[in-house]
Parts: C-alpha cells; sequence; structure tokens
C-alpha cells in the first residue's frame, strides 16, 4: 500500500510529517510506503482541486483515491483511517515484533 501527499508548499509537508508520525506510531513503516508528490498526471487524474490532498493507492486491488483534499486531519482520524484499512482496531495492533493483545497477524 502506498499513501501519498500531493503538494507543494508547506501545507504538504506538514500533512506527510504528521502521517509518518502516526505511521511510526502505528508500526506501519514496514507496510505501507509514504511519499510527497507534485504529479500532474496523478492530480488531475484524481480531479485534485485543492493541496495538499492524502491519496491511498493498492496496486494489488487496483484501488487509488483521494481520502483527504485541503485539510489537515487531526491524529485520532488519521489513526482511525489507518487501523481500518490494515484491518486492526482500537488497543489490538499489529507489530513487526508480534501480535499485541490477540490480533490475528
Amino acid at each position: 500500500m502506498q499513501v501519498k501527499i500531493h503538494g507543494d508548499w508547506d501545507k504538504a509537508t506538514e500533512l506527510l510529517n504528521k502521517v509518518k508520525n502516526i505511521l511510526d506510531e502505528l508500526w506501519l513503516v514496514d507496510f505501507i510506503k509514504l511519499e510527497e508528490t507534485n504529479d500532474e498526471a496523478l492530480k488531475t487524474e484524481l480531479w485534485i482541486k485543492e493541496n495538499p490532498a492524502l491519496i491511498i493507492e493498492e496496486e494489488a486491488i487496483d484501488f487509488k483515491d483521494v481520502i483527504f483534499e485541503w485539510v489537515i486531519p487531526e491524529d485520532e482520524e488519521l489513526k482511525s483511517m489507518f487501523t481500518s484499512i490494515i484491518g486492526g482496531w482500537e488497543g489490538w495492533w499489529c507489530a513487526p515484533e508480534g501480535c499485541w493483545s490477540g490480533c490475528s497477524c
């Protein structure tokens, strides 16, 4: 899975750093690739009107969509989104060292 932050100014960098911190906190950096982009073709393809935009792309299921546009979501909103995408739920986490709280990694 990839998360792309589209934009070329301070708000895009702020969102990129926020997402990176959340992925680190949730131990998802090994599962989700994070990058910043200014790709105009991607912007056109996804009808991005305002930056920054948070895009999720999963090639395995041919999915690509804008999740947030022109906002910097709160940490809890990002955590909730990533745990629901990965399949975890609050209090149950998969980590590189193994499962916590009985999850099914």
